[in-house]
């Protein structure tokens, strides 16, 4: 089919329409976005300024704060000046970019997430091998395909989605141009859309969750029966904590969101998922793991010691 669009631009509805509401709802959202600009960026800094965390834990945990920086960049400002302006409006190009950028930052988070839990797998259970099984050019390698697999799952979907006829409603039931909204305006069939997008949602998805939980399956046995005291076992144990969190909190909500067939009063309940990958998790990383994680913590006092002992020198 043809790009037979006659829509030029596309009005998103966003999270509220009551005006004290959507003050209240800019001062907190920009709030959690500086949050999230700040720690995930702290993390970076970091990580790149301390010569003890260029391990491959810490260089997977820095292309995680890049992420959780680009996708709420890409969502956040967006939703903010919804909330300064009666009617938010997006060109129809700028809509496509949006949502190819969306769905590109969104699925390498959740590629990396499970790319993470491996390599607390091979940490914890082959510490000898580790080294050698996590080299850098394994880490570089495992990176790379992230980024380029992710990339190609959003063109397609953004070549799909450019490829639909849109004849005349142009409000978009959500704060941001994302795949499902969009199909409810077109009027072509979206039934390849909507299959291909069920099918490569939940192939990513679910194969990042099955990795991460066969991967704790084997670090909870091999810490059950190496370790012989709960504290041993615990002690070891904690450092993948925060990870399993990370991984619940940001694979779950896509799931539901993309998996679970759409009604007429999904919109809703679709936008406050969404919400829940592209800012609150984002702001939540670097608390989990800056305070979970005694070797960042102990890096960030030693920048800050240094960065006074230099200015008072």
């Amino acid at each position: 089919m043809e790009n037979k669009s006659e829509v030029r631009e596309f009005i998103l509805l966003g999270l509220t329409s009551d005006h004290s509401q959507q003050r209240l709802l800019f001062v907190f959202f920009l709030l959690l976005y500086m949050a999230c600009l700040l720690g995930n960026g702290a993390i970076l800094t970091i990580v790149l300024a301390s010569p003890q965390l260029h391990t491959p834990m810490y260089f997977f945990l820095g292309n995680l704060s890049c992420q959780d920086i680009c996708i709420s960049t890409v969502t956040v400002p967006k939703i903010l000046s919804g909330f300064l302006m009666a009617h938010q409006t997006t060109s129809y190009i700028e809509c496509l970019i949006q949502l190819h950028f969306f769905h590109f930052l969104g699925c390498s988070e959740a590629i990396l997430l499970g790319i993470m839990a491996y390599d607390r797998y091979v940490a914890i259970c082959n510490p000898l091998r580790y080294s050698v099984i996590m080299n850098k050019e394994v880490c570089l390698m495992l990176a790379v395909a992230t980024w380029t697999a992710s990339f190609c799952y959003a063109l397609m979907n953004t070549i799909m989605t450019s490829r639909l006829w849109f004849c005349g409603r142009n409000v978009v039931q959500h704060f941001v141009c994302d795949i499902k909204p969009l199909l409810e305006l077109a009027c072509s069939s979206t039934a390849l859309n909507l299959t291909l997008l069920n099918v490569v949602v939940g192939l990513i998805a679910v194969a990042s969750f099955f990795v991460t939980l066969l991967s704790y399956f084997y670090i909870i046995s091999f810490l059950f029966f190496k370790f012989q005291t709960w504290q041993s076992r615990w002690k070891a144990f904690s450092t993948c904590v925060s990870h399993l969190t990370v991984v619940t909190l940001y694979l779950v909500p896509p799931i539901l969101n993309y998996m679970l067939p759409s009604t007429g009063n999904s919109s809703e309940r679709e936008m406050i998922i969404t919400l829940a990958y592209v800012i609150i998790t984002p702001v939540l990383n670097p608390l989990i793991y800056t305070l979970r994680n005694q070797d960042v913590k102990s890096s960030l006092s030693k920048i800050i010691t240094r960065k006074l002992l230099t200015g008072r020198i």
